[in-house]
């Protein structure tokens, strides 16, 4: 039987590159977009010619493993526990997740069950993840939104899928039910997408590599990148300049996750702390984009960047400069647009910078 959103799915990538380019900063998918502000009359300095490492040009990684939608479908039942069974082998059996079947049946860790024991199993469409998927590609392959995806497996820190692990997905009726607008949405991708969907599935006893120290190693595009154990405790500006744009709302719908803050084309940006590069490349309405990875699930974003001078997987110290600013995604004149997330959610960056005089 043909997958029905795979087939779909190859007719909408157009309208999905489309949306892509609609609007202007995005927020959270579930809220409202923000709106980047208008050009000054003022003239805008000659861009400055930057070079930029190849390392930070490479495909992101959720391109590289080509995911087949070859989900199944699992009816609600239940399993009677046998000896020798473990939550991983009656997941293996059944076809359902084992974290699943932990929730549904009160399991805590360490996930102790005993022979004998009735197991409710859940139905639903899973997928089992093989190496080096990224959820982003497997909720694209099905068409599907992978912040939904991350809702309905309750996925947490630090969202690295692991070969073998089965992920529920939305079921076959409620795919056909979406509009071509629901559909293309599915393949636009959002910060929040890129924090808890783009590493590469490891093997289960597998760990993060370690972080590289400069520019000029590239990471493979099938190593997941960790992230620093502890934050350390503070942030500092990353340009200096007028604050274009404040974080909330901004009326008529529209709110900001951060702070767009005016910057002549070529000012060097600073890493906020000391981090971990997670994504360097171009995303959207962002243009050139940073994520950097600080510990304690503190991460930092800087949007609208004509050069991108580090790696995914690079070490940065605080103060190092990682881009310059530009012009680029849709903002309308020279800035930085700068975001603080603290475990997914954005805050306010002012709340958390130094006092400016």
């Amino acid at each position: 039987m043909v997958d029905p959103s795979e087939t779909m799915s190859r007719h909408l990538r157009t309208v999905a590159a489309a949306l892509l380019l609609v609007g202007c900063i995005p927020g959270h998918r579930s809220g409202p977009r923000e709106a980047a502000p208008a050009r000054p009359p003022a003239a805008t300095p000659a861009r400055e010619q930057v070079s930029v490492p190849a390392a930070a040009k490479a495909p992101p990684a959720w391109t590289v493993r080509k995911v087949v939608p070859d989900a199944i479908d699992v009816p609600a039942s239940t399993y009677r526990v046998a000896p020798g069974d473990s939550l991983r082998v009656i997941a293996n059996k059944t076809g359902a997740g084992s974290e699943a079947i932990a929730r549904l049946n009160g399991i805590a860790p360490p996930f102790t069950i005993r022979p004998g024991q009735a197991l409710k199993i859940p139905g639903g469409r899973w997928h089992r993840v093989k190496a080096g998927e990224t959820g982003i590609a497997i909720a694209q392959a099905y068409g599907v939104d992978w912040t939904r995806v991350t809702s309905v497996n309750a996925l947490e820190e630090p969202y690295i899928l692991r070969t073998g692990q089965r992920l529920l997905l939305p079921s076959r009726a409620e795919v056909s039910r979406m509009s071509i607008e629901q559909r293309a949405q599915a393949f636009r991708v959002e910060i929040d997408d890129l924090i808890t969907g783009s590493e590469p599935a490891l093997a289960t006893n597998a760990a993060p590599v370690k972080p590289v120290a400069t520019a000029t190693r590239k990471l493979p595009a099938s190593a997941a990148v960790g992230e620093p154990a502890n934050f350390s405790g503070r942030f500092t500006w990353p340009v200096t300049g007028p604050i274009l744009t404040r974080f909330g709302p901004l009326g008529s719908g529209r709110r900001s996750n951060g702070i767009n803050i005016a910057a002549p084309l070529g000012t060097p940006i600073a890493a906020a702390a000391d981090g971990v590069v997670a994504y360097v490349g171009d995303l959207s309405a962002y243009g050139g984009l940073i994520l950097l990875r600080h510990g304690d699930g503190w991460i930092t974003a800087y949007g609208h960047a004509e050069a991108l001078l580090v790696t995914r997987g690079q070490s940065v110290k605080q103060g190092q400069i990682i881009a310059r600013a530009g012009e680029t995604g849709s903002a309308t004149q020279p800035q930085l647009h700068f975001e603080i997330r603290n475990k997914r959610s954005p805050v306010d960056p002012i709340q958390h910078l130094p006092k400016r005089s």
